[in-house]
């Protein structure tokens, strides 16, 4: 195994230097180090598991509490792949409560430093399992989702989902909570990220369907779409699902129903860029 295989090519968050700078300040600056410590550990984890299925890995981004592993996979590898992926970096945290337990039986760290590993390794678990994307625990959601609805609705959905949690927790911050400066700037900066999730919503699924028309989309099972003529091809495809192919039913005004591929809707909106046709006009034109 190479190097580049082990060690991601990582990235430093500009917020995560503003919390190293606040640990200069604060005198924390040891807690800092144990945090990003645990935090590329975990990164790791999502890592080696993605190298693993021989994924197309960009960078791995890190900030505080957590990071993002940016590749250039965009729902279309299988669910469960993606699964095993996201749930490799919570795992890494057990590994360390087993080499916390090893250490401090065998003496081998103060037990002072041990505590602070444990509680910190705890804390960023937790945070990394909230259903919050894109933290660990809304990825899992949104897989969740994606089982029962289309890859639109699930992803407009856990961004909806993470907004509103965002929302809640910073206000129970505010009027329940002693107010701590760095959970504050935390969930602010996943409010600004999901924002920004949300802006971009048409472009990732743009970005999902581009990918199942180059065939880069792993197939589970299929199932058919029923859909009236007049429908848009933007229409059809909002009822894409993961890890399915789909046969589209046109159900025509004389009760009679036309059949086409989903590949004949891909090719019609982004080779033949007919992107204004109906599912109708596409049928019609295909079966000639």
């Amino acid at each position: 195994m190479t190097i580049r295989k082990i060690i991601p090519p990582i990235h430093i968050h500009p917020i995560l230097f503003v919390f190293i700078i606040i640990s200069f300040l604060t005198g924390t600056f040891v807690e800092m180090m144990i945090i990003l410590g645990i935090v590329l550990w975990h990164e790791l984890g999502h890592y080696l598991a993605a190298a693993h299925f021989k994924w197309r890995i960009n960078k791995v981004m890190l900030w505080i509490f957590g990071g993002v592993m940016d590749t250039d996979e965009h729902g279309n590898r299988p669910v469960i792949e993606e699964f095993i992926v996201t749930i490799a970096g919570p795992f890494q945290h057990v590994i360390i409560y087993v080499f916390m337990l090893i250490a401090s039986s065998l003496s081998l760290l103060p037990s002072s430093i041990i505590s602070t590993i444990l509680i910190y390794n705890t804390t960023i678990l937790v945070f990394n399992l909230l259903p919050i994307w894109p933290l660990d625990g809304g990825k899992l959601l949104f897989f969740l989702l994606s089982k029962r609805l289309s890859f639109q609705k699930a992803y407009h959905m856990i961004i909806i989902i993470s907004i509103l949690l965002c929302f809640i927790i910073i206000m129970v911050q505010l009027l329940f909570l002693p107010f701590t400066l760095s959970s504050f700037l935390i969930m602010v900066f996943l409010l600004i990220e999901n924002r920004s999730d949300w802006k971009n919503r048409h472009f990732v699924f743009i970005r999902f369907l581009l990918n199942r028309y180059k065939g880069n989309n792993w197939i589970k099972t299929v199932k058919p779409i029923i859909v009236p003529s007049h429908s848009s091809l933007m229409e059809v495809f909002s009822q894409f699902k993961r890890d399915v192919k789909h046969s589209i039913y046109i159900q025509l005004p004389n009760d009679k129903r036309l059949a086409i591929d989903e590949t004949d809707c891909l090719k019609t909106y982004f080779y033949d860029k007919s992107y204004h046709k109906t599912i109708g006009e596409v049928a019609t034109i295909t079966t000639m």
